[in-house]
């Protein structure tokens, strides 16, 4: 590109911009709405680069840093992926490393087939599609236990369960319902600390700005206490929706059951994909997304350079 990359924190100001860039290719992918860059931004250290036409994601773990695939046109894969491999070798002196790379842009840029590179299926990592309209309508024998966890809290809470899109005026219900999850998971010591409270000033941050950022969140009331909620965007390329995060009170059979199905009949009644993201590799999430029958998956991969010249290769694992 010949010009340096200037990286910076990303900006709710600059939401509506990246949404349009991230729009500008296929991808089905959860990555390719820019709900989940915003939400876990502060996890990753996310940093951006724009231009006009394209964007590029710089993030870091414990492994150093690594990138998103540009987002951009087909066309102009190549050029902004060969930007970034510059900017790894020259500015950050290590080979390129990109994760989560979706199996289209692999293909535009002739990856599969390139010896310079290493790619590897990150399996655990694969986003579920499902049909939305099955979401919605739960036809068929399929589906017959979830209509009857449905119809169970139905009958059960009659009177005084609502559904209810959510906006910024509900941030307290929101804070209220994230504190609460917070310690339970902790005491069953299923996640982190830090991870746990990033995730809840993400969602709080995100319901804050909610006038710069298009998603949807959709939550179950009962009594007038929030039990579940969910947040979710929109890929119109894909006519897709994307669902990033559903919680719900495990103690209330159905509730999850009934959230998902209401979110999509109140929030995404045209979508004709939707995309629950991944599994992360844990058996019970895997089991309940199954449980929805996938027709099928969005696969991601890591994408490492073999770059000699450096004296060293990209970490994979």
């Amino acid at each position: 590109m010949g010009k340096k990359l200037l990286f910076h924190k990303p900006s709710f100001e600059e939401a509506a911009k990246l949404a349009e860039i991230y729009a500008l290719r296929d991808n089905k992918t959860c990555d390719s709405t820019v709900l989940d860059t915003f939400i876990w931004k502060d996890l990753y250290n996310t940093e951006i680069y724009v231009e006009d036409e394209a964007a590029l994601v710089l993030m870091k773990d414990d492994k150093g840093y690594f990138a998103a695939m540009p987002y951009c046109s087909e066309e102009k894969l190549p050029q902004y992926f060969d930007a970034l491999r510059e900017y790894f070798n020259e500015e950050l002196k290590s080979p390129l490393r990109i994760d989560l790379a979706d199996e289209d842009a692999l293909k535009a840029l002739g990856l599969l087939d390139n010896p310079g590179f290493i790619i590897e299926e990150e399996f655990d990592l694969k986003d579920y599609l499902y049909d939305a309209e099955e979401l919605r309508a739960l036809p068929g024998k399929k589906f017959q236990k979830k209509r009857n966890l449905i119809n169970k809290f139905m009958k059960e809470y009659e009177g005084r369960w609502n559904y209810k899109t959510m906006c910024c005026v509900d941030e307290y219900f929101l804070e209220e319902f994230m504190n609460n999850w917070i310690e339970k998971r902790l005491a069953e010591g299923v996640e982190s600390k830090d991870t746990l409270i990033l995730e809840e000033e993400g969602v709080i941050e995100l319901l804050r700005n909610c006038d710069k950022v298009t998603y949807r969140i959709g939550g179950i009331f009962i009594d007038e206490i929030l039990q579940a909620f969910t947040i979710g965007s929109y890929n119109s390329r894909e006519k897709m929706a994307v669902i990033s995060i559903e919680k719900g009170n495990s103690e209330i059979p159905g509730i999850y059951q009934v959230i998902n199905q209401q979110f999509l009949l109140n929030s995404y009644e045209d979508a004709k994909l939707v995309n629950r993201e991944d599994d992360m590799g844990i058996d019970g999430l895997r089991q309940a997304k199954e449980s929805y029958n996938p027709i099928g998956y969005a696969r991601k991969y890591r994408v490492c350079e073999k770059a000699a010249e450096l004296g060293q290769f990209c970490k994979s694992a």
